[in-house]
């Protein structure tokens, strides 16, 4: 698993949000998030991971180191 891939699960879970609640309130599709938490998407584009940081309340940074 890719280090977005468990940052993104660990942010999502610490929040409590499902896949498709995080999809919805970053305004991506569910399968994207699905796709990037299962390490099928390992290079997900930098909009995507702006808008589901923003959704998370945390940073770009958090999500890729």
């Amino acid at each position: 698993m890719s280090n977005i891939a468990k940052n993104l699960r660990k942010a999502r879970e610490t929040k409590g949000l499902s896949q498709e609640k995080l999809a919805r309130l970053a305004d991506v599709a569910n399968n994207t998030v699905v796709k990037i938490e299962a390490g099928k998407n390992k290079n997900p584009t930098l909009n995507t991971l702006k808008k589901i940081a923003k959704a998370l309340e945390t940073s770009v940074d958090n999500l890729i180191s």
